[in-house]
């Protein structure tokens, strides 16, 4: 057994041999140092380890302040030093190499160093994460241009480093200019014509919901995973599954993260967590170091690079992760505890073309505002109703933010999510229809925190549509292209709905605004521009569209018996009215800065997710 700081630590009665055993089986596994396995599979805190080292002789420098000479460094390839967890410093001036390591008792890593760079070798230590900082600084910057430009490199029609193609622009530029031109020249017709295809638009796109929201309420997964099922897996089949935890200046949330990772029904040897950490997130990096209790995730720092998106962190954390499969969580999410065991199950089921399952979402805080209640019914219908009955007609889903399961061979074959698109996920899953494989839909329920202030909301939403908007401009720069490779029905599928959705949204203040003109104000220009039958027409399908997307609400509290939360269905049109405000924000940003990525704010809720664990994901029929 070779010496390492662990060793010292069973001799003083704070680690077990056995422990020791299971962490050298976990460090053979990933390829990790024994230290490395011990701090990030929970079984050591890093104030412990600290305090240790200060005990035995062995204070930590702050790696993050030393003069570094890069030569050294450049010697050395970042996964290798992100594993074992070290850093060349700088000769001492005596004919040492100063490197500074997690582990300054490893004499086998020391004898391996001495061997690379032909010389002494003298270990130093320092923290871990401080190292993790440095050497992602110093030596990532290849690794980071691949998570931002491997994509635009492979597929360039799939990246949206491009906004708007010049054949897009001179499209929008010539219907524009037709626009006015009739306009100019038969103002009335023009108007009136403008109004009811807009008002057309509207009802259409609805009715297109509604019919899928309805099938999807007949449609039963084809393929579920019972309890019974789950039951039965032994623990030493799974294989390694990989979480990525996408953070910025989430400093607040770390402790309630690590606890919602410990509810997982999980082996913990086989768990590949990566807290994913921007260079510049000091705040969430030294909540990590503070911690007084042990975690069980690895930190990844993602050297600065624009754009500053979740998808680039993701693409960069996709090189360190040895999962078969893969998924994403944000640092508020409570899946449920038995997800990961379900989705190993149902991939082993399905065809090998399903390459992701999507998993639902809910809130643990619906009841907290009016605001809340809107979010828990739009997202109860997107998930239970939207996802199966888009899945039943096999048609591209724009997949949702978090609790996608990918396998990771396969996602890395699609070249990971695109950087520049800031809904990357659903972007992904027209890409994935693209290529002629297949996005599931498994039981299980991922509860997540409601947005209960306005502005925050709007910030989120605005770049959920700006999102839409840039995935119809990729996927459409080719239209005949793209039916040859998604079929007609998948065509209008994904312009239906990836299309239709922000084009709703835009179109709904300007028909309000229409009415409430008419309604108001007894001019008789407004009467010439609304005659009888146009404005019969128009208010038809305006308080028909409506209706149905009350419906659609009301039908969302059903399969989840959020009864108490039927009668909030009625205030959709004002839910819809925030979600105008979005849009015209979102597509503000899509022109002058298409790559913000708007953050949102966590943590905001008094309500904690515990209470209403129960109420929020376990109402859903579940197969025994």
């Amino acid at each position: 057994m070779p010496v390492c700081v662990l060793n010292n630590m069973i001799s003083v009665g704070l680690f077990t041999t056995a422990k020791l055993a299971e962490i050298e089986t976990i460090a053979d596994e990933f390829g990790y140092a024994p230290i490395k396995a011990a701090l990030n599979f929970g079984y050591l805190t890093r104030k412990s380890y600290v305090a240790f080292l200060e005990r035995s002789g062995f204070p930590l420098v702050d790696v993050r302040n030393e003069v570094v000479d890069e030569t050294f460094v450049e010697q050395c390839d970042l996964l290798h030093l992100n594993a074992f967890l070290y850093l060349p410093l700088r000769r001492d001036g005596r004919g040492n190499l100063l490197v500074a390591v997690a582990d300054p008792m490893d004499e086998q890593l020391q004898g391996i160093l001495e061997n690379k760079f032909n010389t002494k070798v003298q270990l130093v230590a320092a923290s871990d994460l401080d190292i993790t900082w440095m050497v992602h600084k110093l030596r990532g910057e290849f690794y980071v241009k691949e998570a931002v430009f491997s994509l635009m490199r492979k597929d360039p029609e799939s990246s949206g480093l491009t906004t708007f193609t010049d054949y897009q622009l001179l499209f929008i530029f010539i219907a524009i200019g037709l626009s006015f031109f009739f306009l100019t020249i038969n103002f009335v017709n023009s108007f009136i014509f403008i109004n009811l295809a807009f008002s057309f638009i509207f009802l259409f796109a609805i009715v297109f919901k509604l019919s899928i929201a309805l099938k999807g309420s007949k449609f039963e997964l084809s393929e579920v995973v019972t309890k019974a099922e789950v039951k039965a897996v032994e623990n030493n089949s799974l294989p390694v599954y990989t979480i990525l935890l996408p953070v910025y200046k989430e400093d607040k949330l770390i402790r309630k993260l690590i606890w919602n990772l410990r509810s997982l029904d999980y082996p913990r040897g086989k768990l590949d967590v990566k807290l994913l950490i921007e260079e510049d997130d000091d705040k969430t990096l030294n909540a990590v170091k503070d911690l007084d209790f042990p975690a069980n995730f690895e930190t990844i720092v993602v050297p600065f690079h624009m754009p500053k998106t979740k998808p680039k962190a993701c693409n960069y954390g996709l090189f360190f992760c040895k999962g078969v499969y893969l998924t994403i969580y944000d640092a508020e999410d409570v899946p449920d505890s038995d997800q990961l065991k379900k989705v190993v199950c149902l991939f082993r089921k399905l065809p090998k073309d399903y390459v992701v399952l999507q998993g639902a979402l809910n809130y643990f805080n619906k009841n907290e505002n009016l605001l809340t209640r809107m979010f828990t019914l739009e997202y109860s219908y997107w998930f239970d109703y939207m996802l199966p009955g888009l899945q039943s007609l096999d048609v591209p889903i724009p997949l949702g933010g978090t609790s996608n399961h990918f396998k990771l061979a396969k996602l890395l074959e699609l070249g990971g999510w695109d950087p520049f698109n800031v809904t990357e996920d659903a972007d992904l899953g027209v890409r994935v229809f693209e290529k002629k494989y297949k996005v599931g839909v498994v039981n299980s329920t991922t509860l997540e925190e409601a947005n209960n202030e306005p502005f925050n909301w709007i910030r989120q939403r605005s770049r959920w549509i700006k999102g839409y908007m840039q995935t119809l401009l990729v996927h459409m720069r080719n239209p005949p292209r793209l039916i040859k490779k998604i079929g007609w029905r998948g065509f209008f599928g994904f312009n239906f709905f990836v299309g239709f959705t922000p084009i709703t949204f835009l179109l709904y203040p300007l028909l309000l605004g229409f009415y409430i003109v008419y309604l108001v104000f007894d001019l008789q220009t407004v009467r010439i521009l609304f005659p009888d039958w146009v404005l019969y027409i128009s208010i038809f399908n305006f308080i028909a569209g409506n209706t149905l997307m009350i419906y659609v609400n009301m039908l969302a509290v059903f399969k989840r018996r959020f009864y108490e939360l039927i009668l909030f269905a009625l205030m959709n049109p004002f839910y819809w009215l925030m979600h105008s405000i979005a849009a015209y924000k979102g597509l503000w940003q899509l022109i002058y800065k298409p790559f913000y990525w708007e953050k949102t704010n966590h943590g905001l809720t008094k309500v904690s997710h515990s209470a209403s664990a129960a109420t929020a994901a376990g109402k859903v029929n579940e197969p025994r």
